[in-house]
């Protein structure tokens, strides 16, 4: 009997182990990670602080693995993807994500904001926040806030001094319904595009130019496709980092902190990457042959802007403009 129950007992043991390491070596879970540009971005950066942040402090429960230069395809389709859960997270535009959360579209409204330190501080404030809240109602759980810096010109066809270079000018910009009103106002032809299709269009012709941040254009090599570059910062743009609401509501509450505050380590990295390649981004398009027009009249653009202008306090509310505005 003594034999019978030690034989037992070493077997409960036996099984223990077996347990406890098979937990252990449990595989962690792979969560797929989408972006559009490239690994050396400002949106790498941020994927890879966020990944770093949140494998650490889940003690690698998480596999993140990144899936850049739209390698799950444009941004329309990345949040979509999230919205049907076929895709865990994503750091997107508003220019994309103003087509699922409209209230994202008054960001993008041309000079709204006074410069990065204006825009960072309305975003991390409670107008940013309150923002970011909304976006579960559209299926969509929004992290925090990142950066891709201020929007300039580039065109093949004409060094754009003032607002009458961009007569009848095609630029591409994003399906987003604020940039296209305020370029067809500058008598520009808009052409809503997906990211992916923007080298070939601009090498076939397609179109005469675009408009994106220093930092798109350093990391995507612009100045092979593009003859000028107008430094019109007529736009800030942010970038959101994005969790599927399936995946969301998968995690604990201490991994859901993880993401969170991985998320913000990935806006701030996508930040100090914006500072860093502002500083030298304009350098190197002159040393690749860019013909870059430095002093714009931007007085001049606000005021041929002002159609526009009403169209946007009509849709967003002239006192939600004004209070952007007031944040010091």
């Amino acid at each position: 009997m003594a034999l019978i129950r030690r034989t037992f007992i070493a077997a409960c043991a036996s099984a223990a182990v077996t347990l406890t390491a098979g937990h252990a070596m449990a595989a962690p879970k792979e969560v797929k990670l989408g972006y559009a540009l490239a690994v050396n971005s400002h949106y790498g950066a941020a994927a890879k602080a966020w990944a770093d942040s949140v494998e650490k402090a889940t003690n690698n429960a998480f596999a993140i693995k990144h899936f850049p230069s739209s390698a799950l395809g444009g941004e329309r389709e990345l949040i979509e993807g999230l919205q049907l859960g076929t895709v865990e997270a994503a750091i997107v535009s508003t220019g994309a994500l103003s087509n699922f959360v409209s209230d994202v579209g008054i960001v993008d409204i041309p000079f709204l904001f006074r410069d990065t330190q204006h825009a960072r501080a309305v975003l991390d404030g409670k107008f940013g926040q309150d923002l970011l809240a909304k976006f579960q109602q559209r299926g969509l759980v929004a992290l925090a806030w990142g950066e891709q810096g201020f929007r300039h010109l580039t065109n093949n066809k004409v060094s754009v001094q003032n607002v009458a270079d961009l007569k009848g000018l095609k630029i591409r910009v994003t399906e987003n319904p604020v940039h296209i009103t305020a370029f067809r106002t500058l008598g520009a032809a808009p052409t809503p595009m997906s990211w992916p299709e923007v080298i070939s269009a601009l090498q076939q012709g397609t179109i005469d130019g675009q408009e994106n941040p220093i930092s798109v254009l350093t990391s995507s090599k612009l100045w092979e496709v593009q003859k000028h570059l107008t430094l019109t910062s007529h736009v800030y743009a942010p970038v959101v980092l994005v969790l599927s609401p399936s995946f969301w509501g998968s995690l604990t509450d201490a991994q859901k902190a993880a993401f969170t505050e991985g998320a913000k380590a990935g806006a701030q990295a996508s930040r100090a990457f914006v500072d860093d390649v502002e500083a030298k981004g304009v350098e190197m398009a002159k040393s690749n042959g860019m013909q870059v027009v430095e002093n714009v009249d931007a007085a001049a653009f606000r005021a041929a802007l002002e159609p526009a202008y009403k169209q946007y306090a009509k849709k967003f509310g002239q006192q939600t403009l004004d209070a952007i505005a007031n944040v010091k």
